[in-house]
C-alpha cells in the first residue's frame, strides 16, 4: 500500500499519547504528535501511581484524540495502532479499550504494538525503506524508568534479548537517588541538570574539597555477561548521604547539605550509569559484530550519554553506525508506535483479539 494513514495510542505508562502518521512511497510524516504529561500529578509522591495514571488516561484520551484529529486535518485514518505492553496494565487497558471503541465505531482493525520494539523502530522514522543490510545486525540498549534491556536486533521482528537489569533499571535509578537527594521526579533530567551545574563550576573551591562521593560503585560492570544492577549503586548514594560514617573521606553533615555536594553527587550519579551502559554495549557490540549501536528509551534522551555513546563509538568503533532518536522521540509518544505499527502491518488483527500483555518481551 503507497499510502497510508495510521493513528496510533501509547498509554504504557503516565503520557497520555496520540500521534497520526502518514507514509506515502515509503516516507513517512507527522501529521499530528500529541503528549499529555502528568508529571505534575505524579511528582508530589516520587513515582508513578497506576491507578491515578488510568484515571488522567480515560479523561485525557478523548481530548488528546480531538487535538490530534484537528491537527492532522482528517476525519478518520486507515490502521489504528495501540501499545499493548509492556507497561503497566490499568494504563495499557485504558489504551487499547479506547482503540477497541475507535475500531468498532470506525470499522477499522488494529495493529498491536510492542512498546520495546517502538523503541527501536523510531530510529527509524524518517528512512522507512532503509538498506537493511547495512545497518543489521544491530545491538539495541533500550534503556528507561522501566526497563534496562540489550537486545540482538537481527531483522525486524527478530530479536534476542542478551541481557537486562537484574533488579532496578536504570531510569528508576536515576529516580531513587534523585529523591534521596531532595531532587524533583522525575530524576534523570533533575539529576543531569544539577550535574550540568557542577560541571559549569568545577573550578569552584568549595567543589574542590567535596571527595567524598568519588568512585561509586559501577555494579557488574565487568561482568562476562551482559546483565545489569543499579540497586546497589543506589544503595551507595543512600550510605555516603544519609550516613556519612561509611564514606571514605570525612565530611561534616551541613557540609553534605550544600548544593554543591548534590551537584557532585549528581555528577558521579550519572557518569556511572553511563559508564556501566556504554561498557555494556560496547561489549555485546564487539562479541556480535554489530554494525550499528541503537539507543532507545526515556534515558536515551539525556545529553551526556549521547555525547560520551558518540565519542566513544567513533574512538574505539569506527565501524559501527549510531542511531539514536530525537530527544523528544527518546520519551514515550506515540509516533514510535505509529511508525512500528507501519513496519507490523501484517498482525493486522480484528479489535476483538486485541488483549493487554503488561509482561510482553520483544
Amino acid at each position: 500500500m503507497e499510502n497510508i494513514i495510521i493513528l496510533a495510542i501509547e498509554t504504557s505508562c503516565d503520557d497520555t499519547c496520540i500521534a497520526i502518521l502518514k507514509i506515502k512511497n515509503q516516507k513517512s510524516k507527522i501529521l499530528s504528535n500529541a503528549v499529555s504529561s502528568q508529571i505534575e500529578i505524579h511528582k508530589r509522591y516520587g513515582g508513578v501511581y497506576p491507578m491515578m495514571a488510568k484515571r488522567e488516561h480515560q479523561k485525557n484520551l478523548p481530548l488528546v484524540l480531538k487535538k490530534s484529529l484537528e491537527e492532522a486535518k482528517i476525519n478518520r485514518p486507515d490502521y489504528i495502532a495501540v501499545t499493548i505492553g509492556p507497561g503497566l496494565e490499568p494504563c495499557l487497558w485504558t489504551g487499547v479499550n479506547f482503540a477497541k471503541h475507535l475500531a468498532q465505531k470506525w470499522n477499522l482493525e488494529i495493529i498491536p504494538v510492542n512498546h520495546i520494539e517502538s523503541h527501536i523502530l523510531v530510529n527509524f522514522l524518517q528512512t522507512t525503506n532503509h538498506k537493511l543490510q547495512a545497518v543489521l545486525p544491530a545491538v539495541c540498549l533500550v534503556v528507561s524508568g522501566g526497563h534496562t534491556q540489550l537486545i540482538l536486533m537481527k531483522e525486524i521482528g527478530k530479536y534476542k534479548i542478551l541481557g537486562e537489569t537484574r533488579d532496578d533499571a536504570a531510569g528508576e535509578c536515576f529516580d531513587k537517588t534523585a529523591r534521596i537527594l531532595g531532587l524533583d521526579y522525575p530524576g534523570g533530567p533533575a539529576v543531569a541538570q544539577q550535574a550540568d551545574q557542577f560541571r559549569q563550576s568545577r573550578k569552584n573551591k568549595e567543589t574542590s574539597k567535596l571527595t567524598i562521593v568519588s568512585l561509586l560503585p559501577r555494579p557488574m560492570i565487568y561482568s562476562k555477561d551482559y546483565d545489569f544492577s543499579f540497586s546497589g549503586l543506589k544503595t551507595a548514594v543512600l550510605y555516603k548521604v544519609k550516613c556519612p560514617v561509611f564514606a571514605k573521606a570525612s565530611v561534616d553533615k551541613e557540609k553534605q547539605k550544600t548544593k554543591k555536594f548534590v551537584q557532585m553527587m549528581a555528577k558521579e550519579i550519572q557518569q556511572a550509569i553511563i559508564d556501566i551502559l556504554i561498557k555494556k554495549t560496547l561489549k555485546a557490540a564487539k562479541d556480535y559484530n554489530a554494525k550499528t549501536i541503537i539507543l532507545g528509551g526515556g534515558v536515551s534522551a539525556n545529553q551526556e550519554l549521547r555525547k560520551q555513546f558518540k565519542k566513544k563509538i567513533q574512538k574505539d568503533f569506527s565501524q559501527c553506525q549510531f542511531l539514536v532518536p530525537e530527544p523528544k522521540f527518546s520519551t514515550d509518544n506515540a509516533v514510535m508506535t505509529a511508525i512500528t505499527a507501519y513496519f507490523n502491518l501484517s498482525k493486522t488483527q480484528s479489535w476483538k483479539k486485541i488483549k493487554v500483555n503488561a509482561n510482553l518481551k520483544v
